[in-house]
């Protein structure tokens, strides 16, 4: 996590974000101001409006008279997450298909041939590093801005669940197949496919985590 002398604001929103994004500042975790105010060399005030706003992206929590802790996502809720990222994502796959350059398709090419070699070589840790590597590829090809930010706040709020959800049930080679057909339909230009392909994936996910709620406990 980068620090930084600065008091404003955006510097310590962004520094706390990328703690909890990697898995850093982990679920129910206690957030002491003071400790921030340290880190960041910032003030009181500028702490608790950065927690303000991590609040209302859904990362952070304030509990009264007990501070502030990294949120906790439930399953159920991740559902919900899950449920409007396959949209957005969806539309950002058709978008990407439509403006994908030669250099793109070579880029994206190149994260399948990695993720192959992963899953043969056994490498889950690496698999997981180059699923998310796709999804953001996709997501810069596409241009899509606001759907783009709008995600990553999202999957923020899913790192918990994260590295599960890509050894989800089926195994990772069911996984490989629903991305390779993915990158198959940027490549060719095939907007309805690659909108349909990322649907179904990010469906396939959504389904597994509602198994898990549906689970009863052992």
């Amino acid at each position: 996590m980068s620090r930084s002398s600065s008091t404003d604001i955006q510097p310590v929103v962004a520094g706390l974000r990328e703690a909890i994004s990697k898995g850093e500042l982990v679920a129910n975790q206690r957030l002491i101001e003071q400790d921030i105010c340290d880190e960041y060399r910032a003030s009181r005030g500028t702490v608790r409006a950065a927690l303000a706003e991590l609040a209302t992206e859904g990362l952070v929590e304030r509990i009264q008279n007990r501070g502030a802790r990294v949120r906790s996502v439930s399953i159920s809720e991740a559902i919900e997450i899950l449920e409007v990222r396959s949209l957005l994502e969806a539309h950002c796959a058709g978008k990407a298909a439509l403006l994908a350059a030669e250099e793109d398709k070579l880029a994206l090419k190149a994260v399948g041939e990695d993720m192959v070699k992963a899953i043969d070589g056994g490498d889950l840790y690496r698999y997981s590093e180059l699923n998310n590597a796709l999804h953001q590829l996709v997501l810069d090809i596409s241009k899509q801005q606001t759907a783009a930010s709008v995600i990553h706040r999202l999957k923020t709020q899913m790192v918990r669940h994260q590295f599960r959800l890509t050894m989800r049930s089926g195994g990772p080679s069911a996984s490989l197949a629903e991305h390779l057909a993915i990158i198959e339909a940027i490549c060719e230009g095939e907007s309805d496919a690659a909108r349909q392909t990322m649907w179904e994936h990010l469906a396939s996910v959504t389904d597994t985590l509602r198994g898990l709620a549906e689970a009863p406990v052992s």
